[in-house]
């Protein structure tokens, strides 16, 4: 994070002190609409059973009231109540908002920007690198907030608690929170409202087992950073999500290589593991091994590709994007250089002596290997991908080249690349969330599901582009003025 954005940081932490208690504020702020809509005409797509079902619903009627879908069906069918405001759909398609299963959302121009992109839930996280949530944002997608779990963490939604300021704060370095802690903390965070748990490097096996277990006795979602504890183990215990394309990928390593993280899972022993993970070749047994246990076990992958999204091939300069015009470079972490779209590799001190061709070289040099570093990465993934593990769509933005809203179209692109259809990607940012996390309120244009929608020219399901084509955005049974998001209220 840049000096200047940490001294802000420091400075606004005494006035963020009581930013969690807004979790029951934020989620009465959006008012579903009392006047029932009802979308006529339209292609209601079909995102169930993990994106393998294929029963469109064409010239459907969906009628919503109170932000609820309350029915759906065939035109003819299913009655049109009177008074009612009807939306014509003829020739679109009607999907779920889009979730995003893991992003920052730290400002009114990155929820703004989320929305414009047809994310209405996003699974937020706060650090050092995206910042805290904003929970106040207004318009906002939904926003379900994921805590750190059984660690010293000077950004938890905890630590500006009077009774957790001592106990959270990280000193040095980060430490392992004793097991009567860690159970005050699940039970404290559950209170706030916080959805899902981050289990994140430093939690070891036996803890990161009984986190699993207490979480879903709250129920509660799990994910997993893992590297103190093994892969393996973590997905057995029924972790419910492994993130990051090039964490999860840890479950190759060795035991020696293993047995040294839980002492060092933050330093060179973890530098070590990493780097011999990441230079598996995609055809070892080993790996194909790996894989049919994932695709066995309960635990859903989230790759956050999009995190090496401008490190791979055919990229292209997100900042182009309508939306990228609302985000402000100085709120990001490592932003991609806006007149090429491409990665900026700061370069070490002692070469600003170099003359200008040789830091050229330097920043040359650097790219090359990142490039390379994430090719490598890309085909254990395909890999990993030919045993048909189950997938959820999270962009990880604000971080790393990634943007709120653009970077979770970037994720479904890439998932496509790696050879889910397109219906298939869909459902990883809708139905699976239901499917996986429990989370029946949303992912499904269907009775009883929260009615955001979104009505698309083109048919997502041939050509995932068609996902971003979004003509009607409906939050809570609301019709959002989409362009009017373009444009920050100051």
């Amino acid at each position: 994070m840049p000096a200047a954005l940490r001294f802000l940081v420091s400075f606004l932490v005494p006035l963020l002190a009581s930013a969690p208690d807004c979790f029951a504020a934020r989620a009465q702020a959006a008012s579903p609409s009392e006047i029932t809509l009802v979308l006529t005409g339209g292609t209601v797509v079909d995102v169930t059973n993990w994106g393998e079902s294929a029963r469109d619903l064409q010239n459907a009627i969906v009628i919503v009231s109170n932000g609820r879908i309350t029915d759906v069906g065939p035109a003819g069918v299913v009655p049109i109540p009177n008074g009612a405001q009807i939306v014509d759909c003829t020739g679109k398609y009607l999907i779920p908002g889009l979730v995003d299963g893991y992003a920052g959302m730290n400002s009114q121009a990155q929820a703004n920007a989320n929305l414009y992109m047809g994310v209405t839930t996003v699974v937020a996280r706060a650090d050092a690198d995206r910042g805290f949530i904003d929970f106040g944002a207004q318009p906002s997608p939904h926003v379900y907030a994921i805590d750190s779990v059984g660690v010293t963490d000077d950004w938890s939604l905890l630590a500006r608690k009077p009774e957790w300021v001592a106990k959270l704060r990280e000193g040095a370095r980060p430490i392992e929170l004793s097991p009567e802690d860690t159970a005050r903390q699940i039970a404290d965070t559950a209170q706030l409202g916080t959805r899902a748990l981050l289990i994140g490097p430093l939690v070891t096996a036996a803890n990161a087992q009984w986190i699993i277990s207490q979480a879903h006795d709250l129920h509660l979602v799990t994910y997993s950073d893992f590297v103190a504890t093994p892969d393996r183990v973590g997905d057995e215990a029924g972790v419910d999500a492994m993130l990051h394309m090039d964490r999860y990928i840890l479950g190759v390593i060795p035991n020696e290589l293993q047995t040294p993280l839980v002492d060092d899972p933050l330093g060179p022993s973890a530098a070590t593991a990493l780097d011999y993970s990441e230079r598996v070749p995609a055809t070892d047994a080993r790996l194909r091994s790996y894989a049919q246990f994932l695709a066995s076990h309960h635990a859903a992958l989230m790759p956050t590709f999009s995190l090496h999204y401008v490190e791979l091939p055919n990229h292209r300069n997100l900042w182009k994007e309508p939306a990228a015009a609302l985000l402000d470079r100085a709120r990001m972490y490592r932003p991609t250089d806006p007149a090429t779209g491409d990665m900026v590799y700061p370069l070490p001190s002692w070469s600003r002596h170099l003359p200008g061709t040789a830091q050229r070289w330097l920043e040359t040099d650097y790219q090359k290997k990142a490039d390379q570093a994430a090719m490598r990465l890309w085909r254990i993934n395909e890999t990993i991908f030919s045993a048909f593990p189950h997938y959820l769509a999270g962009s990880g933005a604000d971080a790393m080249g990634t943007m709120p809203g653009i970077s979770l179209h970037t994720e479904l692109e890439l998932l496509v690349r790696l050879g889910l259809s397109p219906r298939e990607a869909l459902a990883a940012a809708t139905n699976n969330y239901a499917l996986q996390f429990g989370w029946t309120e949303l992912g499904q244009i269907a009775p009883g599901r929260r009615a955001d929608i979104l009505v698309v020219d083109g048919d997502p399901t041939t050509n995932i582009w068609n996902a971003r084509n979004i003509s009607v955005l409906i939050e809570d049974g609301n019709i959002l003025d989409r362009e009017g998001l373009l444009h920050l209220k100051k």
